[in-house]
């Protein structure tokens, strides 16, 4: 190491000192020319930052400056912060004389120490992907004036990333028509922006686009240098062992490889799998083990589960064999998975051998539910435990590729489940495209890097606040306008995510996937224009949209396009979706051709604002939405059929609607106490009461909650609607009982079987109904309802009562 470069930072890590302004512009950005390659990458970004922000750019060089300087170093090559070496993705950031230092406990967390400096000066993680601007605030330091003392945490999660999936309506057309023309197709150009952005969140790894559509990853070499580049690795979805895509087919044809099925063809299957790991092993990759079918089917072969896990368990010693051969380490070294998803939870509960090192990773159904945590056992696994996670999803019974839709609470909740039972290990998060869900990556991203800023009372509200962060100006009081910004915001996200619970944009055409042709239909909403839930639905949505229009003209008119694809696209285009079906519905109740152009009225602003989102910014995103994504089968997209005379014949089935009566219990008024307590921003009314907090494991504690109900009907009935969550293990079943008046107890049991209608119905609705009776003979007016904990960590959004559907 150069005695000069050492002495300055071991004079400042003897010295102790508060931090004093560094004028960035100014500044000399030094590295070791011996450091990690992604060190020297990171002097050039800062670089870069500093002129985005200020218009100058700092020099760069190796080993030594004179004057100001900006001093970058691992702990492998520095005396300062010797407290972080070792540690896992740490950094600190100090400011002493006429330097700014900041030291990585390895090369990314020296990368996060630089990107944290570039976000304080007001570079955005999303100043491509979303083209947030700078506008400089009265609360962001300066690249002419930093001043900071900090050191980071190691992050909650160890990997931490995202996976491009279903491409091919908006990534792959975006990056084959427009960004990446010449190669037509998603490659480094694009990997490179991608890479830069998980890093700028504080990723670490990446899952590559992988439909027939897309050409494999690896069939374009310079991808993977372009994740190098940037210090991300490369993981792969749970149908991809070893890096191996399957699905493409520069990789696997049936004509060419003959059947994916490692029974009988287990010797072409091994040979591409030992190809890949060689061509490779130079880099840090996370590895996928086991197998599925080709892309997202089943196994071939046997049926049996049990057969099935002897099978995986042959994969694995073969796998693990590749894996030491090539990277000349035990396999117990390396980064490894295993996905438990769709039927291979199945094998895994037939009694699959998975080696203790690697790591279990539990998927959610793909509506944003876990379908299992890890229970006492697996929680003392060596390899430990993760977690793949949907924002967006091909497949039945409805897709939803087109606008973000995760209630920020229900991505909290559920990644609560998982990290308190020991789920640190890996999270991936299926964002589709990125774009339009950027906030909701975000979100994502940062609770896997801090899951303790995060909890029940905010997780809510960190969406609104980070958006007003980011729109905040310095020509606004800043302390008044960021409440008010916020608050805008908060209403805004609050009604677009409970319209959306209640029924995604994309499901509003009530039409199911690969179900029959009855249940293939386009439908009538279970929204009625009778009891006013239609005319409802439709004024919240234009106040949400008014509300965003007021914010638009607000911000500076370089943060328009910004605020425009993190925001207005989906708030607009949801509205309109809903307009479409709510007016082709009433038109066909009452065949006038009023509603009929009402309705048509909106496909056509559904397209307006399909074009404004590809022409802005010169057509930068051109054909990111390429047309609203139809999947494979989804006709929502489509405009349903008009009538000139009032019919039935598009009305939703009966077995669809749902059973609530004609009076609410309002949770908001309840008396509680614990295990009992109302969770904000979930639910069809947007509260839940929450029967006690999710564990595990079962609990044999039973605790009861009285509820008053006025009603003098002779028989009284009542609908409970439940959140549809899966039970947290195995062998556990989700219950609660209810009783009135002191009767025996009926137990409502949540034994819905996946795939099965209802529980399509479920994922659909985002509930779960049960209906009982109770007679009231005396016809007496006071009663009260007593809800009985059976399992903890349910919730009961809805409670109604009243006289009994027949």
């Amino acid at each position: 190491m150069n005695k000069t470069f050492l002495s300055a930072f071991l004079l400042a890590a003897l010295s102790s000192h508060t931090a004093t302004a560094v004028d960035l512009t100014k500044a000399t950005i030094i590295y070791q020319n011996n450091d990690a390659p992604l060190v020297k990458h990171m002097a050039a970004v800062l670089a870069d930052d500093i002129e985005r922000v200020s218009g100058v750019r700092p020099a760069v060089a190796a080993d030594r400056a004179q004057g100001t300087t900006v001093i970058l170093a691992t702990t492998n090559h520095s005396r300062r912060h010797r407290e972080l070496r070792g540690a896992w993705e740490r950094y600190a950031i100090d400011t002493e004389g006429d330097a700014l230092y900041i030291t990585g406990s390895d090369a990314r967390g020296l990368a996060y120490g630089v990107l944290h400096v570039s976000e304080a000066i007001g570079v955005s993680p999303w100043y491509w992907w979303a083209d947030v601007p700078y506008v400089a605030t009265q609360t962001q330091q300066t690249a002419r004036d930093y001043k900071e003392n900090y050191v980071s945490k190691s992050p909650t999660v160890k990997y931490r990333g995202v996976f491009i999936n279903d491409e091919d309506w908006g990534m792959k057309t975006w990056a084959a028509n427009n960004f990446e023309k010449d190669l037509g197709d998603i490659g480094p150009k694009t990997y490179d922006k991608v890479c830069e952005l998980i890093l700028r969140l504080k990723g670490n790894m990446l899952a590559p686009a992988m439909h027939t559509c897309t050409g494999a990853f690896y069939s374009h070499p310079e991808s993977q240098v372009m994740a190098d580049k940037w210090g991300i690795m490369m993981t792969t979805s749970h149908c991809e062992p070893l890096l191996f895509n399957n699905a493409a087919p520069s990789e696997w044809t049936k004509e060419r490889d003959g059947e994916w099925n490692y029974e009988t063809n287990s010797a072409t299957i091994l040979k591409k799998l030992d190809n890949r790991i060689r061509e490779t092993a130079q880099y840090d990759n996370i590895y996928t083990m086991g197998m599925r079918g080709l892309h997202d089917e089943a196994m071939k072969g046997s049926t049996d589960p049990k057969d099935r896990a002897r099978t995986l368990e042959k994969v694995f010693e073969k796998q693990r064999q590749i894996l030491t051969k090539y990277k000349h380490q035990r396999a117990d070294k390396l980064p490894q998975i295993f996905v438990p998803y769709k039927e291979t939870l199945d094998i895994y509960d037939a009694g699959l051998r998975v080696p203790d090192d690697i790591t279990i990773v539990w998927p959610d159904d793909n509506y944003g539910y876990m379908k299992r945590v890890s229970n006492a056992a697996e929680q003392q696994r060596k390899g430990g435990s993760g977690v793949y996670y949907h924002i967006s999803y091909l497949g039945t019974p409805h897709d939803y590729l087109w606008l973000p839709s995760t209630a920020p609470m229900l991505m909290y909740h559920e990644l609560k489940k998982t990290y308190d039972a020991g789920a640190d290990r890996y999270w991936l998060l299926n964002v589709g495209d990125i774009k339009p869900g950027e906030v909701e990556m975000q979100m994502f991203m940062d609770m896997a890097w801090d899951f303790s800023a995060f909890s029940y009372e905010n997780a809510n509200r960190y969406q609104a606040e980070w958006l007003a962060r980011t729109f905040l100006t310095s020509k606004d009081n800043m302390t008044s306008r960021l409440t008010e910004l916020t608050a805008q915001f908060q209403f805004i996200l609050d009604h677009y995510y409970r319209l959306a619970w209640n029924r995604k944009p994309e499901f509003m055409g009530y039409e199911f996937e690969w179900s029959g042709e009855r249940l293939d239909a386009l439908h009538d909403t279970d929204f009625s224009f009778d009891d006013g839930s239609a005319q409802k639905r439709l004024l919240d949505y234009e106040n949400i949209c008014e509300a965003y229009d007021m914010i638009e003209r607000n911000v500076a008119p370089e943060q328009r396009p910004a605020l425009f694809e993190m925001l207005g696209y989906a708030v607009h285009s949801a509205c309109q979706m809903n307009r479409k079906f709510l007016y082709a519905q009433l038109n066909h109740e009452t065949g006038s051709a009023v509603y009929a152009v009402m309705a048509l009225n909106a496909q056509d602003k559904i397209e307006q604002l399909r074009k404004q989102y590809n022409e802005q910014l010169d057509g930068k995103w051109n054909e990111m939405i390429s047309e609203i994504p139809p999947g494979f089968c989804a006709k929502y997209q489509q405009m349903p059929k008009l009538s000139a005379r009032s019919t039935d014949e598009y009305r939703l089935p009966d077995d669809q609607r749902h059973p609530d009566l004609a009076n609410k219990v309002d949770l908001r008024t309840l008396e509680l106490a614990p295990p009992f307590r109302l969770i904000e921003g979930i639910g069809t009314d947007w509260v839940g009461l929450q029967l006690g907090k999710p564990e595990a494991n079962r609990s044999d504690a039973v605790s009861r909650l009285d509820i008053p109900i006025e009603s003098d009907l002779g028989e009284i009935g009542f609908t409970i609607s439940c959140i549809p969550f899966w039970p947290s293990s195995g062998n556990a079943v989700e219950r609660f009982a209810v009783s009135f008046d002191g009767s025996e107890p009926i137990t409502c049991v949540h034994d819905c079987e996946e795939w099965s209608h209802p529980w399509k119905l479920q994922v659909l609705e985002n509930r779960r109904d049960f209906t009982v009776t109770f007679p009231n003979p005396t016809h007496k007016r006071q009663h009260t309802l007593t809800i009985f904990l059976k399992e903890p960590g349910q919730i009961i959004q809805k409670i109604t009562y009243g006289e009994p559907k027949q």
